[in-house]
Order: C-alpha cells, then sequence, then structure tokens
C-alpha cells in the first residue's frame, strides 16, 4: 500500500464466523494528558489506559488488546519537559517502536496514533491540508518543540505501517475540550490577539470527543494511512475578534519572530520561536477522507471557540506563565510571545496616547 492510503470495509476479526457477533473490542489507550483521558472515556466498552509502555516484557502490558491508541500529543503544557531535543526524539522513537512491538506481539489488529496537524507546518498563504500531504522538510529549530516530537514517532508510524497490524495517524486541527491546554488555547489568556502584518489567520478547531470519535470510527471502518480531523467550518479573524470580545496587535512577522527567538535563545521561552507561526499563519486540514468514508463531526469550529472561550475565562497568560496561578507553567513559545509581544505592544499605544 502506497504511503497515506486508506483502506476501508470492515471484515470480521479473525476466528470469528462470519454470522457470529463479534466481541467488543479490548482496548488500551496509552498517553498522559486530557487528550488520552477524552479518548479512553469516549470510546466506551473495555478499556484499559497506560500513561507509556514500560521496557521490561511490553508485550504482558498489552496483553488481551485488539486495538491500541497511541496518543502522542498530550494537550498538556503543564507536563514537564526534563530532556533535551536529541534525548527526547530518542526516547519518543524507542517508545513508539515499543507501543508497535507490543502490539504486534499480541495479535492486536489495529493501531491508531493520535498527533497533531502541526506537523505540516503553517506560513502566509498556507493552502489547505489535504491527507496525502507530504510533509515538510523542517530545520533543527523548528525541531527543537513539539513538532520534532511529533515527527519522531511519525517517522516510526510509517515504517510501521508496512506489517500488521494496520496503522492509522490522526493529525488533528487545533484541539479543543475541557482540560487541553496548548499554545492556541493559550493564545486566547493573553491580553491581545496577536496578527503578523499582511497575513490573514483562519481559524478551524475540532473538540476532543469528535478527536476521539475519530479514532472509533477509524477502527470501525478499518481505515488506515493518514487522516487529518477537523471541524467542517473555518472562523475568520473578525469572527473569532467578535466572539471573543478581544482587541488585537498587529506586528511586523520581523518583530514578532525575532522577539520570540531572543526570548528563547536567553531560556525565557523553552520551545522555538517557529511555533509562533501556528498562531498568526494557517494551518486548516480537509478531513477529506474521514468525510467520504462517512465520519461527521457534531462540534463546529464556532462552537469548538465557545467552550475554548469558556475554559480559559478569568486565566491571563504574560511572560509565560498564567499570572495568579501557584504552579504556573511554561508556554510554548507561540502563547509565551504572544502575551509578551502584545502587552508591550498595548503598553506602548497607550503611552503614545497619553502623549498625545
Amino acid at each position: 500500500m502506497v504511503a497515506g492510503q486508506i483502506r476501508s470495509g470492515r471484515s470480521a476479526r479473525p476466528g470469528t464466523a462470519p454470522d457470529e457477533p463479534e466481541r467488543p473490542d479490548d482496548v488500551v489507550v496509552i498517553g498522559r494528558g486530557p487528550i488520552a483521558s477524552a479518548v479512553g472515556a469516549a470510546w466506551g466498552g473495555h478499556v484499559r489506559t497506560l500513561d507509556e509502555v514500560p521496557e521490561q516484557d511490553p508485550q504482558d502490558a498489552l496483553a488481551g488488546a485488539t486495538v491500541v491508541v497511541l496518543v502522542t500529543h498530550s494537550g498538556d503544557l503543564v507536563a514537564p519537559v526534563d530532556k533535551g531535543r536529541r534525548e527526547r526524539e530518542a526516547a519518543i522513537v524507542a517508545h513508539t517502536q515499543r507501543v508497535l512491538g507490543a502490539a504486534r506481539a499480541v495479535g492486536a489488529r489495529h493501531v491508531v496514533a493520535i498527533g497533531s496537524a502541526v506537523v505540516y507546518g503553517a506560513w502566509a498563504d498556507r493552502p489547505e491540508i489535504q491527507d496525502a500531504d507530504p510533509l515538510p522538510r523542517t530545520d533543527d529549530a523548528a525541531r527543537d518543540g513539539l513538532v520534532g516530537d511529533l515527527l519522531a514517532a511519525a517517522a516510526v508510524l510509517e515504517r510501521g505501517r508496512r506489517r500488521s497490524p494496520l496503522v492509522t495517524q490522526l493529525r488533528p486541527a487545533a484541539v479543543v475540550g475541557a482540560g487541553v491546554d496548548t499554545f492556541v488555547t493559550r493564545h486566547f489568556e493573553a491580553p491581545r490577539l496577536l496578527t503578523v502584518r499582511g497575513a490573514v489567520r483562519p481559524w478551524q478547531f475540532v473538540h476532543v470527543d469528535d478527536l476521539a470519535a475519530a479514532a472509533r470510527f477509524a477502527v470501525d471502518h478499518a481505515l488506515a494511512g493518514v487522516l487529518t480531523v477537523g471541524a467542517p467550518d473555518v472562523l475568520d479573524p473578525a469572527q473569532v475578534e467578535a466572539a471573543s470580545g478581544m482587541r488585537r496587535v498587529e506586528l511586523a512577522a520581523a518583530t514578532a519572530f525575532g522577539t520570540a527567538e531572543r526570548l528563547h535563545r536567553v531560556g525565557v521561552l523553552p520551545a522555538p520561536a517557529s511555533e509562533l507561526a501556528f498562531v498568526v499563519y494557517p494551518w486548516t486540514v480537509a478531513s477529506d477522507r474521514l468525510r467520504a468514508a462517512g465520519w461527521e463531526p457534531r462540534w463546529s469550529s464556532a462552537a469548538c471557540l465557545d467552550v475554548l472561550l469558556e475554559g480559559v475565562q478569568g486565566r491571563l497568560a504574560v511572560a509565560g506563565r498564567r499570572v495568579g496561578t501557584r504552579d504556573a507553567a511554561a508556554l510554548g513559545a507561540a502563547g509565551a510571545a504572544v502575551a509578551l509581544i502584545g502587552t508591550a505592544a498595548v503598553w506602548r499605544q497607550a503611552r503614545a496616547r497619553r502623549r498625545g
């Protein structure tokens, strides 16, 4: 099968007669954070959850599993990052290989990995992302954060698709829902919405419940390959500003990215300045093959934005930390740069008005 191809059409499980009702799947969800929790809760039936597959006897952890869901994007900025890039990527590669090997050893029929469409990159005038789009080449700076982690896992999963079990990679748009905390959700905790001069940033989201439903749909319909996942509608900047009640701050790209890079270099921002691209440039997805197979999300982008805004109500993120929280967590580069640059721009505007 070629890269990105999808197999569809559910067949009886091996060892099951055509007219014999199938037993419910034994599902194991692997991962930490709100996305893994939501997938486990929404799946129904017999679901086990693991933070990770152990190095010793990994197949024992998956014994009896027919479906394995590996969540590579936790959706949790609070999670500590205590390793350098190369050490972190090596650990991700080793763990993803263990998951595939253990799934193969226990006879699981399907592995679904949940990552993010950020692996496709974001830039001015970026066209809509299709399932079959190739991943762009990234430099070392761009691989220093979340994108690098997800690309490391994706490479292993791409190689693993050549053997059983069936392997599906879900790459969603910006995820929202209970407990989801990402550089996109933090963008709406900043004092202003940052925009880059000359660029139009459309907004598309996907609710974590729809993402969980897409994972189950892929299993029920034996869909393999890469599947993008997003709400059907896309919001323009004016709609987002009106819904959020937030004013925007417009800066030159060189100013925004240059400031973020300097902050990253001195250690204020733990993630690369390249992640700022995902809140100022488009990266909407088509969900074309899921839709063609009959999947329909329940949540629109407009409804997802309402969920996001309700979740961040009363929070303020400045200089990479949430003001007023005892356990304030470092932001990704995007959210922190928005807070710092946006606040500085507002202060400059206020001073200019006072002088006038």
